[in-house]
């Protein structure tokens, strides 16, 4: 393989790899759950406790790509979300990778749009490759701050 083959690969997967991260948050915000699907491994991992545990309360890991699809559509059932990615920064190991990027969540009841729940956080996302794409194998979620009403995300 030549220099600029290998470059032009090496940046293919970094590209793809992030947009692994799209897909996911992609599949949330349009309630696109084939989307969302499509990001995950079959035996993926989501760790939301860090995060969930700066905001005071409990959420489970959750184990499954079944699983982790039916909680978050079922848990975000009543909101309009809206996630922005930015500053992701990759590494590629062969076949797997590892992601550190910012991920801000914006939550509104669509019952009620005069209230919102905003969480800046901290993804570290390893995935590996699946045929022509990477698919997320694990995702511990931590959060830098958060503003808004709590009660948004709990239905209250």
């Amino acid at each position: 393989m030549t220099t600029s083959t290998t470059f032009a690969q090496d940046a293919a997967d970094r590209l793809a790899v992030v947009e692994a991260l799209y897909r996911f948050a992609g599949g949330i915000d349009l309630r696109d759950k084939d989307l969302l699907t499509s990001s995950l491994a079959e035996n993926a991992v989501s760790d939301f406790r860090p995060a969930a545990a700066k905001a005071g309360f409990e959420y489970p890991v959750i184990e499954g790509r079944h699983v982790i699809v039916s909680a978050l559509t079922t848990s975000l059932a009543t909101l309009d979300t809206t996630h922005t990615v930015s500053n992701p920064r990759v590494t590629i190991n062969g076949d797997t990778a590892r992601m550190d990027v910012l991920v801000e969540a914006q939550h509104v009841p669509r019952s009620d749009p005069s209230r919102h729940y905003l969480m800046k956080n901290r993804y570290a996302v390893e995935l590996k490759r699946s045929g022509d794409q990477w698919v997320i194998t694990r995702n511990t979620v931590d959060n830098v701050w958060r503003s808004g009403d709590i009660g948004v995300l709990s239905g209250i």
